[in-house]
Order: structure tokens, then C-alpha cells, then sequence
């Protein structure tokens, strides 16, 4: 049960309401974490930009941001984010097998020696305290330019603000994404 429930669709502004509308058209379905942040309507604004800039197209292949948010969510133990994550890496195509093998990246023949890079930076990340070292950057800066090291450190920022938000309120994972959830829930604690 949510700590606070999400607002209704009809009790938002029309601009937030178009707001929610773009994200259910990229996400297929209204998202409840955007319709509790709607109580603050500057906040709900703020995130939405940052979301578009950190999923705008970049250097950084989208299914790979969607992985790396999937790790950060799962070693942060945001099941709310580890299903959204699964399910919008499932819509960009990434394989059932693949998103099952999130935790066996290090040795999976499914993940790349680039991708095993940026997951391993998006796991140690997700530690509180932060687990980087420099010989963690250093290992990951060899396989991304600096534009891409900012891409890819911005979504783990992203899903740090995110993970803590949904966490602490206990948001209600809506069917889609909760069906992803169930698939991968073995890997998740």
C-alpha cells in the first residue's frame, strides 16, 4: 500500500495532465510515481525535464540507459524502478534472457565487455556509500568518451533521486511493469 496515494487524473491541472499524457504515450500506461509528484507541480515539472534530457537521444544507446537504470534500481532495491526499467527495456527490445541475466553480467555471454563496464558502475553507484572507486572509473572511462561517461552517469543520477523517491513511498507498481518485475524477480531482492 502507497504512503501517499497517487492523485486522479481528473484532480490535476490540464498542463500537467498533458504532461502525464506524454509520459502514458511513451510508457503505456499513467505512471503513479508522476501522479503523487503532481501534488508539487514545480517538482513534477523538474523531474520531467530531467527525464527527457537523460533519455534524449545522445552517444549512449537507449536500451543500454534502460539496463543501467535497471542495475542501479536493483542494487538500490527499488522494486518500482527495477519494473519500470525491465518493461521499458522490454518495449526498446532488449530479450527476456538478457534482462534475466542482469545480476550474471560480469560472466553472461549476453553482455558486452562495454555494457559489463557501464553495469558495473551503475552497481557500485547505487551503494550507499557510493562503492567507485578510481580503478572502477578508470576501467569503465575505457570504454566511453566523456560525453558518454556524463550520459551514463546522469541515469544513474536520475534513478538515485528516483529509487529513493518511489522506496520511501511505497509506489504502487502499475500491471505493466509488474509484469516485467515478476519475469526477472529472482535476480531482485
Amino acid at each position: 500500500m502507497p504512503r501517499l496515494e497517487p492523485l486522479s487524473f481528473d484532480a490535476i491541472s490540464n498542463t500537467l495532465q498533458s504532461r502525464i499524457k506524454a509520459g502514458e504515450e511513451l510508457l503505456g500506461f499513467q505512471a503513479n510515481d508522476g501522479l503523487t509528484m503532481a501534488r508539487h507541480p514545480a517538482l513534477l515539472d523538474g523531474v520531467l525535464q530531467l527525464v527527457h534530457a537523460v533519455y534524449s537521444p545522445g552517444r549512449v544507446d537507449d536500451s543500454l540507459k534502460r539496463l543501467i537504470g535497471l542495475m542501479a534500481s536493483s542494487a538500490a532495491g527499488c522494486q518500482y524502478c527495477v519494473a519500470h526499467t525491465a518493461s521499458s527495456a522490454q518495449r526498446l527490445g532488449v530479450t527476456e534472457a538478457k534482462l534475466e541475466a542482469i545480476w550474471d553480467y560480469e560472466t553472461s555471454p549476453l553482455y558486452s565487455d562495454r555494457e559489463r563496464a557501464a553495469l558495473h558502475l551503475a552497481r557500485l553507484s547505487a551503494q550507499t556509500p557510493n562503492g567507485v572507486t578510481d580503478a572502477d572509473y578508470t576501467s569503465f572511462a575505457g570504454y566511453f568518451d566523456e560525453p558518454e561517461q556524463v550520459e551514463i552517469v546522469a541515469v544513474i543520477a536520475l534513478f538515485g533521486f528516483l529509487n529513493r523517491w518511489n522506496s520511501t513511498l511505497a509506489t504502487d507498481i502499475e500491471s505493466t511493469p509488474l509484469r516485467a518485475l515478476k519475469m526477472i524477480s529472482r535476480e531482485v531482492s
